[in-house]
């Protein structure tokens, strides 16, 4: 991997990199302000390829993005070049389920010489900048957003975000280490499978300093922290078209 054009892409460079959770706050932010959270690929029928060098072409070559098995395998492909330590993990993403959902969610395990850190480049909702400890209760404010981590006999580590004053179950793993190779399958479920929602409309969205932008079909928004700040709703394809290529930075038909 050409690691320098990566980072360049993040706007960083090999002279920042170090082995410190200081570095990977820096990647981790730089990562989810720069790289969009996108479905595009799957909207336009172009089977999703979890290859290193297909995904470095996309994102890195290309200024594309990704959804969570693309931008959160290519991170992983980084890590492992720079030195960190770094376990894959599949996860069920839990916020607004009422019954326990399938595992569809790519995660990532990443030791450094500050301890041992939970990585995720690929939400598109509201969800850390920052990597998160892994330790238990440990509370964690970042960006305006608190976060949590506990354990569970079932569930494995479950991520907890505080909303309206509420712990609110976000997502949860176990430590089950997966190979490149088993993210095929469920990737592909979220490609094909009729009742996620993937393959429906345009899901766009990439983090700022202080919220995040969000592209759902046709109804761009802006939020600071969890408020809605902005909202255009019903656009036209050209609008939609525009605000893909000023706002995200992404080319589409």
């Amino acid at each position: 991997m050409d690691t320098s054009a990566y980072l360049a892409r993040l706007g960083l460079s090999c002279a920042d990199v170090e082995n410190s959770v200081a570095f990977l706050n820096k990647l981790q932010y730089a990562h989810v302000t720069t790289v969009p959270y996108e479905n595009l690929d799957i909207l336009d029928g172009i089977p999703i390829s979890l290859d290193p060098e297909v995904m470095f072409d996309k994102m890195v070559t290309r200024h594309r993005g990704g959804y969570c098995f693309e931008v959160n395998g290519l991170l992983s492909a980084l890590l492992s070049e720079l030195g960190f330590g770094v376990k894959n993990y599949l996860a069920r993403f839990l916020r607004g389920e009422t019954s326990i959902p399938v595992r569809r969610h790519r995660v990532l395990a990443v030791t450094c010489a500050d301890g041992r850190y939970l990585c995720d480049v690929g939400i598109g909702q509201a969800a850390p900048r920052y990597p998160l400890k892994m330790e238990e209760d440990l509370v964690q404010t970042q960006c305006g957003e608190t976060y949590k981590m506990e354990k569970d006999d079932f569930h494995g580590w479950i991520v907890y975000d505080l909303h309206d004053g509420e712990w609110r179950k976000f997502y949860s793993f176990t430590e089950d280490e997966q190979l490149d190779i088993d993210f095929i399958m469920p990737s592909f479920y979220c490609e094909k499978h009729p009742d996620v929602p993937f393959h429906k409309d345009v899901m766009v969205a990439i983090k700022t300093a202080d919220g995040r932008r969000a592209l759902n079909g046709h109804d761009y928004k802006e939020f600071v922290g969890d408020t809605l700040a902005y909202i255009e709703e019903g656009i036209s394809d050209e609008r939609r078209k525009a605000l893909l290529k000023e706002k995200f930075g992404l080319a589409w038909h």
